[in-house]
């Protein structure tokens, strides 16, 4: 099964760059280069494990992925309930943990998948590879840009300091 990932050190602390990752629209659209739309469903209005949320990627691309962990300040996890067609199972994980650097925190952005059908899976996964890494890397980058961002820090320090947050 491939594997993508993608890893930086931001210049906040690993509660901070936590929060900055689960910021929702419209302060999401400011770093997040990957989404075009993005929300909750069933009701939901804050993330949390079992919560869906549906995603258009800049690619046109629809998906319904699901919290399967969370875990705040350290790391999030994800599956694909429903999505493309070609992909048989897509999951993703990001850690966030402290860095070297007083202040700082290592992100590492994880994805998985399968494709189908079986018979074109060698060439959509090899492909796959190819567009996911470019992708996660745009958007780790974006990420690390909304941590800097003052618009995106004071949404995500706001978030800390709610009563669920």
């Amino acid at each position: 099964m491939p594997v993508v990932e993608a890893v930086t050190v931001v210049p906040v602390p690993p509660d901070l760059a936590f929060a900055v990752s689960q910021t929702t629209a419209p302060v999401r659209y400011r770093w997040d280069p990957f989404v075009r739309r993005q929300h909750f469903v069933d009701g939901a209005t804050r993330p949390g494990k079992g919560v869906r949320t549906y995603t258009r990627s800049k690619h046109g691309l629809t998906m319904v992925s699901e919290y399967v962990s969370f875990a705040p300040p350290t790391n999030v996890g994800m599956k694909m309930v429903r999505g493309p067609w070609f992909f048989e199972m897509f999951a993703g994980g990001w850690r966030f943990g402290p860095a070297e650097e007083p202040g700082h925190t290592v992100a590492t952005w994880r994805y998985s998948f399968r494709c189908r059908p079986a018979v074109l899976r060698p060439v959509l996964e090899r492909l796959g590879v190819w567009i996911l890494h470019r992708d996660i890397r745009r958007r780790i980058a974006g990420y690390a840009a909304g941590c800097v961002d003052p618009v995106v820090v004071a949404a995500a320090r706001q978030a800390l300091t709610t009563p669920e947050g």
